[in-house]
């Protein structure tokens, strides 16, 4: 866990709810700029995976919105998960946006709508089924040893979960 008040830090838990309204954003605007023919919105998705891998919700607008105003207004109890698994999916978010904005600088935007493509279907996953495709590719990287369980204790031992975290956590499956 990174130490708390420092700016380059991810949350341990994190709200599955703030999570699943920041994967809303990104279907939202990964869509309009598909749909759009906007190009130009990759590089607010891409800050934002910047921003959030990072610093966590901190410096992305984005995540600010979902665990300041949005998710505290859907649910009375958040819905805890362990936060290195999110980190890791947002770093593979900022791995494909900057993909995305780097082929739509070179002129391939076809090849960065195929990038597009799939933050779309993993995002949908995400915020309308609750299923985190990189929590899940964690959580396989971890059962194969690439990952060790000190990045994870909470993953790797699900005894050691505090209750709220038993139910949902997302790097087991």
């Amino acid at each position: 866990m990174a130490r708390q008040g420092s700016l380059f830090s991810f949350p341990n838990p994190v709200n599955e709810v703030a999570a699943r309204v920041v994967a809303g954003g990104v279907l939202i605007l990964a869509a309009m700029a598909l749909t759009a023919d906007l190009p130009v919105l990759l590089i607010p998705l891409a800050y934002g995976f910047w921003a959030r891998v990072l610093t966590g919700p901190t410096l992305s607008p984005l995540g600010q919105l979902a665990t300041r105003v949005i998710a505290p207004r859907l649910t009375v109890r958040p819905r805890l998960v362990p936060g290195p698994p999110k980190r890791f999916a947002q770093g593979i978010g900022t791995v494909v946006t900057t993909a995305a904005v780097a082929l739509w600088l070179t002129g391939n935007w076809w090849a960065a709508e195929v990038l597009l493509g799939m933050m779309v279907v993993f995002a949908f996953l995400e915020s309308v089924l609750a299923i985190c495709v990189g929590c899940s590719i964690f959580g396989f990287l971890m059962r194969r040893g690439l990952i060790p369980e000190s990045v994870c204790e909470e993953c790797a031992d699900i005894s050691r979960r505090p209750p709220g975290l038993r139910a949902h956590s997302t790097a087991s499956g």
